[in-house]
């Protein structure tokens, strides 16, 4: 289910994720982004592949994409 950032400085993302097939997976990608300062929120759905986050501002794409990649998953273009 969708949710709304919590105030005016958050910001809430959706990725496209390949690779997760089971709940496992989804908690690794979450594990994952949640080591980001600035992440608030992780929701992972391994069967529509994707990952919404919650995010402050100054988390960047390329910190969301690095964190994911190095759980072993990729990030779909």
């Amino acid at each position: 289910m969708p949710f709304e950032p919590i105030c005016p400085r958050m910001q809430r993302k959706t990725i496209s994720v390949t690779g997760m097939s089971c709940n496992g997976c989804e908690q690794t990608v979450g594990n994952a982004l949640k080591t980001i300062d600035g992440v608030t929120r992780v929701d992972a759905d391994h069967e529509g592949d994707t990952v919404e986050i919650v995010v402050e501002e100054t988390v960047t794409d390329d910190d969301l994409h690095a964190a994911i990649e190095q759980a072993g998953y990729d990030v779909a273009a």
